[in-house]
């Protein structure tokens, strides 16, 4: 068994205190492999995007083991986290609208690797024939369809090869037909790459592209039978 790329050992992160305490990850364990593709379900407010937070070195909770690309990071300050970042995570957010306007396509790309560098990165060329958009390289976000800007944001979320991809809600703007398109290709990409796949969604009709399904309530995570 390879060494995961992600693991949650009881971590507990609250806001607020006395009465008025949220619970917002309540001694939620995750342990996710290279090559996996992990969907974590549940309502609003249930955890979910405190859970990505920690995940990608956003967050730091109150207690419990946070390990990302087998570097421990409990304790470490904000250079250390903000290295994780850089060199082993990679983000695909919720809205496709957060692709700088005035950018092609390849120079979306171009401008997420001066952030991690040139360190194992894959080409332009190879991430955007790898989500279908080699054709469309030369266009700029409004001209491209939501779910073509979702693939630009995923190959932009792959430029530094990272060890772990945490997803926000990738569907949340799509229909039914693209919905499954991009998620499917977001498992591709981790199977065939070796990458530790994370994704939070409410969508449930897209959840047999993932190998395991977990379930968030509360702030408690439990694994769907």
């Amino acid at each position: 068994m390879t060494t995961p790329a992600l693991i949650l050992d009881d971590v507990r992160v609250s806001y607020g205190d006395g009465e008025s305490q949220v619970h917002a990850l309540d001694g939620v364990s995750l342990t996710v492999h290279p090559g996996e593709f992990v969907a974590v379900v549940g309502p609003s407010g249930s955890g979910k995007s405190t859970l990505l937070a920690v995940a990608g070195a956003l967050t730091t909770p109150d207690s419990g083991r946070v390990q990302v690309a087998n570097e421990e990071i409990t304790g470490f300050d904000d250079a250390e986290l903000a290295r994780i970042r850089r060199e082993h995570v990679g983000f695909v957010f919720q809205s496709s609208g957060n692709l700088p306007s005035a950018l092609r396509a390849r120079d979306q790309l171009e401008l997420a690797a001066r952030v991690v560098g040139t360190r194992g990165r894959r080409s332009n060329d190879e991430l955007l024939e790898a989500v279908g958009m080699s054709h469309r390289a030369g266009h700029r976000p409004a001209t491209l369809s939501g779910g073509e800007r979702q693939r630009i944001g995923i190959a932009r979320a792959l430029v530094g090869n990272p060890k772990l991809l945490l997803v926000d809600e990738p569907t949340a703007a799509l229909d039914r037909h693209r919905s499954h398109e991009i998620v499917a290709l977001l498992a591709e990409e981790c199977h065939q790459v070796g990458v530790a796949g994370v994704m939070v969604t409410h969508d449930q009709d897209v959840l047999e592209h993932c190998d395991w399904v977990y379930e968030m309530v509360d702030g408690r995570l439990t694994p769907r039978g």
